[in-house]
C-alpha cells in the first residue's frame, strides 16, 4: 500500500470523516441506491427522467423560475430589512433614503419589486400549464392542492408587501382590499379586525403586514414548496402528455 493510500485509509477511518460521511463510497448498485435514498439533495432528483420532461417547450421551466424568483426575493428582502423600520412615521422616509443613500438600494428594491410581480405571474402560468396538461389528475391530486395553496401564499406575500412603502398608493390599496375582505360571510368583521389590528389602516396594520411578509408567509411558503417538490418526486416526476 502506497503512502497516499495509507493516508486516505487513515482519514476515512477517522471519527471526523465518519461523522461527515457515514457511509462508504458507493461502489455497487445497492450502496448507490442507499446513498441516494438517505441524501435529501440527491433524493430530489429522480434516477430516470422521461423524454418529454427534458423538453423546454413542455414546462417552460415555469416551476423552476418561480422557485428561483422566491430565492431572489429572499436575498433582496433580507438586504432591504437592514434599512427599513415598520413605523408609520419612519417607513416612507426609509424608502426614500433606501433609494438615494443606500448602496445599491434602488437597484435592490427594484429587483425585489419586479421579482414579486414576476413570481405571481409565473406561479399563475405554472398552474395553468399543470391544468392544461392534466397534471392534477390521479395520483397527483394532493400536489395540485398544495400548488393552489402556494398560489394563494404568493398572492398573500405580494399583498402584504404592498403596504410596506407606506405611501398613498399602498395605503389606499390596502384600505380597499381590507374593505373587500369585510364582505366575507360569517368572518367578515373579526377577519378585518385581525388583519388591520384596528378599525382602519394604521401602525398596527403596518406592523402586522411586516411580520406576515418577512417571517410568517415566507416560512409557510418554504414548507409547502418542500412538500411540493417531494410529492413531484414521489409521484414519478413531471407528468406526461395527455
Amino acid at each position: 500500500m502506497s503512502f497516499l493510500e495509507r493516508v486516505d485509509t487513515t482519514i476515512r477511518r477517522s471519527p471526523v470523516w465518519r461523522s461527515l460521511f457515514r457511509n462508504a463510497y458507493p461502489n455497487d448498485e445497492r450502496s448507490r441506491a442507499y446513498a441516494v435514498m438517505n441524501n435529501v439533495f440527491l433524493h430530489l432528483h429522480p434516477g430516470r427522467v422521461r423524454q418529454h420532461a427534458v423538453r423546454f417547450a413542455y414546462t417552460f421551466c415555469l416551476g423552476g423560475l418561480s422557485f428561483f424568483l422566491f430565492l431572489v426575493l429572499t436575498v433582496t428582502g433580507v438586504y432591504l430589512m437592514f434599512f427599513y423600520v415598520p413605523s408609520a412615521t419612519q417607513a416612507y422616509t426609509n424608502i426614500l433614503d433606501l433609494q438615494t443613500r443606500v448602496t445599491f438600494g434602488l437597484l435592490t428594491r427594484n429587483i425585489h419589486r419586479w421579482g414579486a410581480h414576476l413570481m405571481v405571474f409565473f406561479v399563475f402560468l405554472h398552474m395553468m400549464r399543470v391544468f392544461y396538461h392534466g397534471a392534477y389528475k390521479q395520483p397527483r391530486e394532493f400536489n395540485w392542492v398544495v400548488g393552489v395553496l402556494l398560489l394563494f401564499l404568493t398572492v398573500g406575500l405580494s399583498f402584504t408587501g404592498y403596504l410596506l412603502p407606506w405611501d398613498q398608493i399602498s395605503y389606499w390599496a390596502i384600505t380597499i382590499g381590507s374593505n373587500m375582505a369585510a364582505y366575507l360571510p360569517l368572518i367578515n368583521t373579526p377577519f378585518k379586525l385581525l388583519l388591520l389590528g384596528g378599525l382602519e389602516v394604521g401602525q398596527n396594520t403596518l406592523l402586522r403586514f411586516y411580520v406576515l411578509h418577512i417571517m410568517a408567509l415566507p416560512l409557510i411558503t418554504a414548507i409547502f414548496m418542500a412538500v411540493h417538490f417531494w410529492r413531484i418526486r414521489k409521484d414519478g416526476g413531471i407528468s406526461g402528455p395527455l
